[in-house]
């Protein structure tokens, strides 16, 4: 086993005998398998787009997207710990695979793809493989170590890492979207398969792994405004909404992960059962969608980030549903009411189905206690601030900028975690000035929006210190807000008022960097510490182009983002 892929990784060099996540040696090393076989594909994908015969609306090849987004999705950090769910995924993979070689080869005369160029990848083969042999194959093909001494240059293999995970976490938002629409975009599925043909060759190439994963960047940020776009129209235009954080008398149900559509059905499927229901971690936001909070029962939000489940999600007196990641190993005492969805796997843990039938669920929480009172006096939080709800308020930021009574603007979010050294992001809150605006989201937000130093606080002009954008993906609310404000200000994004300080933990947060990066912007201080694959050389070429640096003291990176630095 070698696992980097996320910034908690062993001694910030890679887990070699168990993810510090919980991983096992034997499920990562049928991720690795998963994702060889996720290239191949994509390179047959790329085949059949030059195939005249097939078409893009062609069923196999929208399979073929569909499956390439799923399971990529299994991959990314806390979604699925189940070996049995991800060879059954490698034998989906196999199997659409073969379909579509079929057409292709059919429709080219006999040619195969250019296998040479891609080693082993191309021709793999796995469909009657056995577990076990699926997992020897991860082992001795396609981890991490036998890829790297493969291209045999550390540098090209750090840059082919980068676009490889900024690449899965485009995938899992992708995903999200085609949850939201029932149907995959032909445009950004294209740019995906033909990223991922790319990052399975082994040549090590520097400038086209470099281009490749500002490429990443880009697709994303397309992902990202389909994304907002989907919320919008199926769930109504975010506002700023007040959503409860103290409990409320009678039975309950708890959802977590990120997918908002679950939610939806699972409040409609709740509706006359006596049952309220309550959001947690990255659900937050859900207060803040018309369609959603209509539902009277939608009663509040439970509990913090991902890292605080086993306690949180012992102490909660009904059924938790997990719709996305971030899942943990459960303790026993909530494990039996613990449900998984989509992607997410647990060996032993219930999973609910494409149909979403939250029967058992229902009848769970019915059986239970469920919260005895209500706990006064009620609490609030309120979320919801998208860049449709901030940009009308644009004039008052510009004025009070440019009169000088508002400092700065700090973009404080992202991913959360464990680790002693994410203080630094709420010690850079706390030490921010009075007059500055924090644009905060992402579970990373619970370290700013509980703090009872900023808790509350108002700008002179009457604004919210702190404005709560939403999840992880509501980066692209920044993105639009950074836009529209410099086009107002008749300047570029870095010369705005405007410091970025990004926590991340898995691979979602490496796109969303990436794509900071493909907007050029710079001066980002990126946390706890740096990504363990960006080798020394890499980090450099970064350093220079973007300034992309470490967080530091926070008093003196303070210091130095009030000087625009």
């Amino acid at each position: 086993m070698m696992c980097r892929q996320c910034e908690q990784t062993a001694d910030h060099i890679a887990c070699t005998t168990q993810g510090v996540c919980g991983k096992s040696s034997e499920t990562s090393a049928l991720q690795d398998t998963l994702l060889d076989s996720i290239k191949s594909l994509s390179l047959w994908c790329v085949a059949a787009r030059a195939t005249p015969s097939i078409v893009r609306e062609d069923p196999v090849l929208e399979k073929a997207n569909v499956l390439t987004l799923k399971a990529t999705f299994s991959t990314l950090t806390n979604v699925n710990f189940s070996s049995t769910r991800i060879a059954d995924y490698i034998r989906q993979v196999e199997s659409v695979k073969d379909e579509l070689k079929t057409k292709v080869i059919a429709g080219r005369g006999g040619e195969s793809v250019n296998e040479t160029e891609y080693g082993t990848v191309a021709a793999m083969d796995l469909r009657d493989k056995t577990d076990a042999e699926l997992e020897e194959y991860g082992q001795t093909y396609s981890g991490l170590d036998v890829r790297s001494a493969a291209m045999n240059h550390d540098d090209a293999f750090s840059l082919n890492e980068i676009g490889t995970y900024g690449l899965k976490g485009v995938c899992a938002y992708a995903s999200h979207v085609y949850q939201m629409v029932g149907k995959t975009d032909p445009e950004i599925m294209t740019a995906i398969h033909e990223i991922y043909a790319k990052l399975a060759s082994p040549v090590p190439d520097i400038e086209g792994f470099l281009a490749n994963a500002l490429r990443v960047g880009q697709v994303n940020a397309q992902v990202l405004a389909a994304l907002d776009g989907a919320h919008a129209n199926t769930l109504g235009i975010p506002e700023p909404t007040p959503a409860r954080t103290t409990a409320v008398e009678g039975k309950a149900i708890l959802v977590s992960g990120h997918d908002m559509n679950d939610l939806y059905y699972l409040l409609q499927q709740t509706e006359g059962k006596g049952v309220n229901v309550y959001t947690h971690g990255e659900m937050l936001p859900a207060h803040s969608y018309p369609k959603l909070k209509a539902f009277p029962h939608l009663v509040g939000n439970y509990g913090t980030a991902w890292q605080n489940q086993k306690f949180e999600f012992a102490s909660f007196p009904g059924p938790i549903v997990v719709t996305t990641n971030c899942i943990l190993e459960p303790r026993r005492v909530y494990k039996d009411r613990l449900y998984s969805m989509n992607e997410v796997g647990l060996d032993g843990v219930q999973h609910i189905g494409s149909d979403r039938d939250f029967t058992a669920v229902i009848e769970q929480a019915q059986q239970m206690k469920g919260f005895p009172r209500d706990i006064t006096p009620a609490k609030y939080h309120t979320t919801g601030f998208n860049h449709r709800a901030v940009l009308p308020l644009a004039g008052k930021v510009i004025e009070a900028a440019q009169s000088g009574a508002l400092s700065r603007i700090f973009l404080i979010g992202g991913c959360d975690g464990s680790q002693w050294n994410r203080s630094y992001f709420t010690t850079l809150a706390e030490q921010t000035p009075d007059d500055s605006l924090i644009l905060t989201m992402g579970c990373a937000k619970n370290r700013i929006i509980h703090n009872p130093e900023l808790e509350g606080a108002t700008l002179a002009n009457g604004l919210p210190r702190v404005l709560d954008m939403g999840q992880c993906n509501d980066a692209y609310s920044a993105v639009v807000l950074a836009t529209e404000l410099a086009k107002a200000m008749n300047c570029s994004v870095n010369e705005l008022p405007l410091s970025f300080a990004v926590s991340h933990l898995e691979q979602k947060a490496a796109a969303v960097i990436l794509t900071y990066l493909s907007m050029g912007i710079k001066n980002i201080r990126l946390g706890p510490s740096l990504p363990a694959y960006i080798t020394p050389n890499v980090l450099n070429m970064l350093v220079q182009k973007y300034n992309l640096r470490g967080p530091g003291d926070p008093a003196q990176d303070l210091q130095a983002m009030m000087e625009g630095k």
